[in-house]
């Protein structure tokens, strides 16, 4: 859930404003977002992936945290905790995109390789795979 704007960080770009799904801030008068509607937050991250300086931290719980420290800038930078979530999919410039350190596909592929996957053991890569995949197996049932 959303937690704080640093208002020392932050550079009133309104991108978080222009994300969230769930329409969770409010610009002031100031131009600086302000969390207006907490309890809307879907804790979907997208504003603080979005915020390009790192000054927003969405708390990784569905309700409020009763925690003082979810709302302390300084404990919060100290700990590495703004901007983590945006350094850990990898956005923004200098960063490695979170996928490239996701190796399940390696996984798949020794599963491959060994024999023990195939794709019978996946209608939806057998439907694309093979031309006598029934019906039901394409999205919808149609074709």
């Amino acid at each position: 859930m959303i937690e704080l704007v640093v208002e020392e960080r932050c550079i009133k770009c309104e991108m978080c404003v222009r994300v969230c799904p769930t329409d969770v801030f409010e610009e002031s008068e100031s131009g600086l977002p302000v969390i207006a509607r907490q309890d809307d937050c879907q804790t979907c991250f997208l504003c603080e992936v979005y915020c390009p300086v790192d000054a927003l931290f969405v708390a990784p719980h569905a309700t409020p945290d009763p925690d003082p420290r979810w709302r302390d800038a300084a404990w919060l930078e100290q700990s590495g905790r703004l901007g983590s979530y945006r350094r850990a999919v990898g956005w923004g410039r200098g960063l490695v995109p979170g996928a490239s350190k996701d190796a399940s596909f390696r996984l798949i592929g020794l599963l491959e390789a060994t024999g023990r996957l195939s794709d019978a053991d996946d209608p939806l890569r057998a439907a694309a795979v093979h031309d006598d995949a029934p019906e039901a197996a394409t999205i919808g049932g149609g074709r």
